[in-house]
């Protein structure tokens, strides 16, 4: 059939393949693995558990795996009730294969947070900055999102495959969490997939997880954290204490930012293997992922988005040394959000004068 200039008839248009298809062609095995960051939370799991239904479509196997363990009360309250079935890497050391496909979600390779597991890490699924020390078969990567979640729950609408109301809750929780209630880091597309999840979720379920996020052992944290938060100017630091769970310090470090006189905030707790940082950032001139990676840098490793990062440093030295790294910690960060500022011993020194 002879078409018009600079017209496509219907048999000549190109078909455009979505994203979910392009990432289809790359996986070469009947069964793969999903890997989350450590220490999963909320959007990582809703994503994996997306994404494994997504799979599951098209008769693709797949085992959710991440390393640590379920920090808080309402991440397990919601892999009980949505019956999501994730396994330890520790547990899967004896299956895991060189040969074994490798998807992640939530989290790039060379990042502190995640670890390296046996498998080819084939496909990358994520909303934070670009990692581009590693390459993959395949990769979505949209730091303008507010959760990954969000990415998975454009694959269900893009292909139209039917979205049951485990997966629209589970996505639409993560989402909910990882932008706190819509109040961070938000994007048009976040807010139009829990629009268009609206009617399929369950938000009586999300009702009861959004409000039991707190056990009686957390007010531990929060109380050391308070009796030891020190302010700079607008940056905070505070001490949750010692083996802190990682969601617990992201939480504290959320709720310092509702302090009028706090718009950074630096939380940390001190681990056998290091210290690791949590901050969160309410002004658009302090991006927290850049500030975190420079100011550990040579130090440890951190980074994340504008409002929300977190980092690692590594340490295995007595408490006195420990005191000695976190005063430098925070020196750095104030070198680099104030450089020219004075040093922060001699601001507090001062203050106690005044």
């Amino acid at each position: 059939m002879q078409s018009f200039r600079g017209v496509r008839t219907r048999k000549e248009k190109k078909t455009v393949m979505t994203k979910f298809e392009e990432l289809l062609k790359e996986i070469h095995r009947e069964h793969v693995y999903i890997q989350t960051h450590n220490f999963p939370d909320p959007d990582a799991i809703a994503s994996a558990y997306g994404l494994q239904r997504l799979l599951e479509t098209k008769g693709i196997r797949s085992t959710i795996c991440y390393k640590g363990r379920i920090d808080r009360y309402s991440t397990g309250k919601l892999l009980e009730q949505m019956e999501i079935e994730l396994h330890n890497i520790e547990d899967l050391a004896s299956v895991l294969s060189d040969e074994d496909e490798v998807i992640l979600v939530d989290a790039q390779k060379g990042n502190s947070n995640i670890i390296d597991i046996t498998g080819d890490e084939i496909i990358c699924i994520d909303h934070h900055p670009m990692n581009e020390l590693y390459e993959y078969r395949f990769t979505d990567i949209r730091p303008e999102f507010g959760a990954c979640a969000t990415i998975i729950a454009q694959y269900f609408f893009e292909n139209d495959i039917p979205m049951d109301e485990k997966i629209a809750t589970t996505l639409t929780y993560g989402i909910r969490i990882d932008t706190n209630n819509l109040s961070r880091g938000v994007a048009k597309a976040d807010l139009e997939m829990l629009y268009r999840m609206f009617d399929l979720c369950d938000y009586q379920t999300i009702h009861v997880l959004e409000n039991s996020i707190l056990c009686f052992e957390d007010l531990v944290a929060y109380s050391s954290a308070i009796s030891s938060i020190e302010v700079y100017e607008n940056i905070s630091f505070a001490d949750t204490g010692a083996n802190c769970p990682e969601a617990l310090i992201a939480s504290v470090s959320d709720f310092m930012l509702a302090l009028v006189e706090v718009s950074f905030s630096v939380v940390y707790s001190r681990r056998c293997d290091g210290i690791k940082l949590s901050v969160r950032s309410e002004r658009a001139d302090l991006d927290a992922g850049v500030i975190i990676g420079t100011a550990l840098e040579g130090i440890g490793n951190g980074g994340g988005h504008a409002a929300m990062a977190g980092g690692f440093v590594p340490f295995t030295g007595s408490d006195g040394e420990a005191v000695v790294l976190l005063d430098e910690i925070k020196e750095r960060f104030i070198n680099v959000i104030y450089p020219d500022k004075i040093k922060l011993t001699e601001y507090f020194k001062n203050k106690s004068n005044t």
